[in-house]
């Protein structure tokens, strides 16, 4: 019978402290958002001196060149057999297994063996680069594999930058070092690179003028208009992979298979409940208050048996129109107004007031849900602090404000924590951001073409997550194009086999299955865990448990997660 892994990840306090003084980000971080949705158990690790328990040390960040002490427990603790996996970083061990640190590249696009991810061209925002040096000193021990390439762009013709993986033996043990720097990759894509300060940079094509004159959250975001865009036939284009999330399966798939090589195994939570595989979610935007256009609303939605969440803008609808709204089963969400124009104003005292306006005209005792009008947002972290100081526990603003940039814009369709900047150590915001693909206003002829909703929905259903479509009240209520599209979007999620959740939903549900902690295994190979929370609408999860080389492929219930073949195991909170 497998053991468990003891997957340790390292983000060395001091060297993080140095940095934060300097003003200077430690977004390494994010690894430990992206392990935690996972549904992965590891340990944090503050010191490389806590590493020696550990069968995988995940090095978010490495002990600063001030500190050759801790470096060389990190050197000492493979020579002894451990597994060190590292995203573009240990450059002070460069010289000493053969290569030449290549200064750090990007953007470009990693093209990954099947072996190892997704094999399309991935996006990523930067990489530092080794070359195979041994030739000066044959002594340095050989890289056992060298995976993947990197590019400056997709084509074909664009020379190698370099390996997208690098994996040296070092003693008894051995280094898997990404090129790529993951988590700067994670929240360069779904965060940005930068705060929100100014407009952003237009598509040449003019089909989306993002630079508009007031701030938005795709005013900062991390593709390219030329090379990540897919044009349909009408000439629209759009944003069709989800980067980030592709990222996320191979580094998970890589550490599922190194971890069963040694013999162990690493189960983890899965992502939705029991009999859940993937998640659509509709929500609306009460923009223009019609009451008229909410009861339209209601009534196709009643024909599917499918909940939304409805985002209100004050002044809001006719108090009947709430009562209906929750009878249906429907959300209620604040859609936050700082449009100046409008009498909006972007600062907390607004957002409490809109808050407080929301609860008192519909009863609600907490607003869990908030969407920005116009996808309103500034800085980089503001509106997460509000939210967490005013009890809105998820946010979905970050999505397109333009036809010409729907899609994965922001490279992702799983809910996260996002992650602040350095004034606050980056931590971790307490509101969990879904993003939504597209508005129906922007082009629902493109939505409405096959291909198009096929693709979206295809690659939300690769990686399992969630399809957010935006339909406006209004527009549904006096387009029959768009009344017509809301029904073609509830009809083929429910042929690809999307389960519909509001966002409410989706946040008890993400919030819950965090609270489920993987202890172990009992002797009859089933995993042992204790949970904090409970979910009493879906009351069942799934614990997925990778089988190492030695154990029966073929036994029931078992199913290729992460391209991994894993056994389920069925639990209740």
């Amino acid at each position: 019978m497998s053991r468990l892994a003891n997957v340790g990840v390292l983000c060395d306090n001091k060297a993080a402290q140095a940095r934060w003084v300097k003003g200077e980000n430690v977004f390494e971080k994010f690894i430990v958002e992206v392990l935690e949705h996972a549904g992965i158990p590891f340990r944090l690790l503050h010191s490389a001196e806590e590493i020696y328990s550990c069968d995988v040390v995940i090095i978010a960040l490495e002990p600063s060149s001030t500190d050759p002490s801790g470096q060389e427990i990190l050197w000492d603790y493979a020579e002894g057999g451990g597994l060190l996996i590292s995203f573009a970083g240990l450059n002070c061990f460069a010289n000493r297994l053969g290569c030449v640190i290549h200064s750090t590249t990007g953007p470009g696009y990693a093209m990954l063996p099947n072996t190892l991810g997704d094999s399309r061209p991935l996006r990523y925002i930067e990489a530092t680069i080794w070359n195979d040096n041994r030739m000066l000193d044959s002594d340095n021990p050989p890289i056992t594999a060298s995976l993947g390439m990197l590019k400056s762009s997709p084509l074909s013709e664009e020379k190698v930058l370099g390996a997208a993986m690098q994996c040296f033996p070092v003693g008894r043990g051995i280094l898997h070092r990404w090129a790529v720097n993951l988590p700067a990759t994670w929240v360069g894509l779904q965060q940005g690179t930068k705060p929100v300060t100014q407009d952003g940079f237009p598509a040449p094509d003019g089909t989306a003028a993002i630079d508009d004159m007031f701030l938005k959250a795709d005013d900062s975001f991390e593709l390219d208009w030329d090379m990540d865009r897919v044009k349909v036939g009408t000439g629209a284009a759009y944003f069709p992979y989800p980067y980030s999330d592709l990222w996320k399966e191979a580094f998970i798939g890589h550490l599922l298979k190194e971890t069963t090589k040694l013999g162990l195994t690493l189960p983890f939570v899965g992502y939705w409940p029991d009999g859940i595989e993937q998640v659509a979610m509709i929500s609306h935007d009460s923009d223009r208050n019609i009451d008229d256009a909410a009861v339209t609303t209601l009534a196709v939605l009643k024909e599917y048996n499918v909940r939304s969440t409805w985002c209100m803008l004050e002044p809001g609808y006719s108090p009947y129109i709430y009562e209906q709204v929750i009878a249906d089963g429907h959300e209620l969400a604040l859609h936050y107004n700082a449009m100046e124009d409008q009498n909006g104003k972007w600062g907390e005292q607004e957002f409490a007031r809109q808050i407080n306006w929301l609860k008192k005209v519909t009863g609600l005792e907490q607003c869990t849900s908030n969407k920005n009008h116009y996808t309103r947002f500034e800085g980089w972290g503001e509106l997460f602090q509000w939210c967490e100081r005013h009890g809105v526990e998820a946010d979905q603003t970050r999505g397109p404000s333009k036809k010409g940039n729907v899609g994965y814009l922001f490279g992702t369709c799983h809910p996260y924590f996002p992650i602040a900047y350095s004034d606050e150590e980056n931590r971790f915001y307490n509101v969990l951001e879904m993003g939504f693909l597209i508005q129906d206003h922007q082009d629902h002829a493109m939505l409405a073409k096959d291909s198009v909703l096929a693709c979206l929905l295809e690659e939300a259903r690769r990686v399992k997550g969630v399809a957010h479509f935006l339909f406006h009240q209004f527009h549904v209520h006096n387009q029959p194009g768009i009344r017509e599209t809301l029904r073609k979007v509830i009809h083929t999620a429910n042929e690809y086999g999307f389960t519909f959740m509001t966002g409410k939903e989706i946040n008890d549900w993400e919030r819950a299955r965090r609270n489920i902690y993987i202890t172990g295994l009992n002797t009859s190979g089933e995993v042992e865990f204790r949970s904090t929370s409970i979910h009493t609408l879906h009351p069942e999860f799934v614990i997925w448990i990778p089988l190492t080389d030695n154990q029966d492929m073929y036994t029931t219930h078992t199913e290729c997660r992460f391209g991994v073949v894993c056994r389920k195991q069925v639990a209740s909170f």
